[in-house]
């Protein structure tokens, strides 16, 4: 295991410029007047003091963001005109990349070269594929059995709770708030308090675009304060949630014991890797190794359960484990870094704790399975075996560089075994065999299914889980049509027999 140390050399130390809450098209402080700080996961030090929100101003945002849907310009624009400032939204995210992308590395740990190569642009052409919807929302015409003309409309959904996450907090900024703005959504977004940063510059560059005042809000602070007077507030009409499954259930409770608002949540997940026989070892063990400890296996999809058929397996585990030790693990501003360090103090010593968890239980540790260096929250790409079903490293969602690996026999052995979960997020299957593939697809309860790929995404296609993994689905035109209302206008046919 390779690792470079955090160097200063590398480190692009931005101006913070937005701490404050984003209401009504200004920043300003919360009510109680309460800060919390973000920290740099390379070293634990401070960033900035970021204002705490509470359920006051969680009120407040939501009583602007209410008064722009009822009575202000945005959800009464046509679709053109919202894409025109969705577009200059989108320009300005591009022509400001290096700032943003410079906040999500100090703010979460996350590679420099990747948010700034790929996940940036991205989130970026999201933005835009929304904008190139907005003017293309219509219903349809209907062919009634009786004397009547019918038509449906498709009317925004309204005030929108965007609870966001913490390990793509860009990605996950426009995932939610694009098909909303499209449809005419107005929006109160809640970043995680781990990564607030680049959120609220987003909310500057909102305003800047043309975004009307009240339309988008943004409030920094906790998830069971803040987060949790979005769920529940009776003047909210959607909640839509990434996160943990644990967190979703207690937003639904909410969600239903105040006004039945409908929530999408995008949840947790132990998505299964199954590599057959006839695979290329080369190329597997390489998705393998990216499947799990990309982005320091803080990823929702990550392939942190690898089932292997027994022809290969031996010589799986040894290349697995060789390219595991080659796997750079430093300070995320260096362009040679595979991954940094994990998001805060607090996921750090999750993870270990469930390695620490794994040797007890038994299991063998092939490699990795230790801190890295004495200051920041690195963790080795970690390589369990010999592991049980029943085992909480098998069973549990770790959110770190951890994987366990697992042999099998038959395809049917497999599907049972990668359904033998509450999860169903993804899967992953690497084999040349066509039926193979078909029929194992089929078979897996997921929501998304990569053959000979891994963590493959597209803003096309649609995202989510089965099972515990969530409901309702990002991306895609399922997402715009979330924020979207159905309604239908009767009237009859006069002098119509029928009458």
């Amino acid at each position: 295991m390779r690792s470079h140390g955090t160097s200063e050399s590398f480190v692009k130390m931005p101006t913070i410029k937005f701490t404050k809450l984003f209401i009504n098209g200004e920043f300003v402080d919360s009510v109680s007047g309460k800060t919390f700080e973000t920290r740099d996961p390379r070293n634990g030090e401070v960033i900035a003091n970021i204002a705490e929100g509470d359920k006051e101003d969680v009120d407040l945002a939501v009583r602007v963001a209410r008064a722009a849907f009822d009575h202000g310009p945005w959800p009464r624009m046509s679709g053109f005109e919202r894409a025109r400032i969705m577009m200059k939204f989108a320009d300005l995210v591009e022509q400001n990349i290096e700032e943003v992308a410079t906040l999500d590395t100090l703010d979460a740990g996350k590679l420099f070269s990747s948010l700034k190569d790929y996940e940036l642009p991205d989130a970026i052409k999201s933005l835009r594929y929304y904008a190139g919807a907005a003017d293309k929302i219509h219903g349809d015409v209907l062919k009634m059995s009786r004397p009547l003309q019918a038509y449906t409309l498709l009317e925004p959904i309204g005030v929108v709770g965007h609870i966001i996450p913490w390990n793509f907090p860009s990605s996950s900024f426009f995932v939610k708030t694009s098909p909303a703005l499209a449809a005419g959504c107005t929006m109160v977004v809640k970043p995680a308090e781990q990564t607030p940063l680049s959120a609220l510059y987003y909310a500057h560059l909102a305003k800047l675009a043309g975004i009307p005042d009240g339309v988008l809000n943004v409030i920094t602070g906790f998830g069971p304060t803040a987060g949790a007077a979005i769920s529940s507030h009776m003047d909210i009409d959607m909640v839509s949630f990434t996160g943990s499954t644990e967190v979703g259930r207690e937003i639904m409770k909410a969600a239903a014991t105040s006004n039945l608002k409908p929530v999408v949540l995008e949840l947790g997940g132990k998505s299964p890797l199954l590599i057959f026989d006839d695979a290329d070892i080369d190329m597997a063990s390489d998705l393998a190794l990216f499947g799990f400890s990309f982005n320091k296996g803080e990823v929702c999809t990550a392939g942190s359960r690898l089932y292997v058929q027994e022809g290969i397996y031996d010589e799986f585990v040894k290349k697995l484990v060789e390219k595991a030790k080659g796997w750079i693990v430093g300070d995320p501003f260096d362009p040679n870094v595979c991954h940094g360090p994990q998001v805060d103090k607090v996921q750090f010593e999750k993870v270990l704790s469930y390695i620490e968890h794994g040797n007890r239980e038994g299991a063998t540790l092939l490699t990795g399975g230790k801190p890295i260096g004495d200051k920041g929250y690195y963790i080795e790409p970690t390589i369990f075996t010999d592991v049980k079903e029943d085992m909480l490293i098998v069973k549990n969602e770790i959110f770190g560089p951890v994987v366990v690996l697992m042999k099998f026999k038959t395809m049917e052995e497999a599907i049972r075994r990668a359904n033998d979960t509450t999860y169903g997020l993804a899967a992953g299957i690497v084999t040349k065999d066509l039926n193979v593939a078909n029929t194992v697809s089929r078979s897996i309860r997921a929501g998304t299914i990569w053959i000979n790929c891994y963590l493959e995404e597209d803003r096309d296609c649609p995202f989510g889980g089965y099972k515990m993994s969530g409901i309702g689905r990002d991306l895609g035109l399922e997402a715009l049509h979330k924020y979207l209302q159905v309604k239908s206008v009767i009237t009859p046919i006069y002098n119509s027999p029928w009458l």
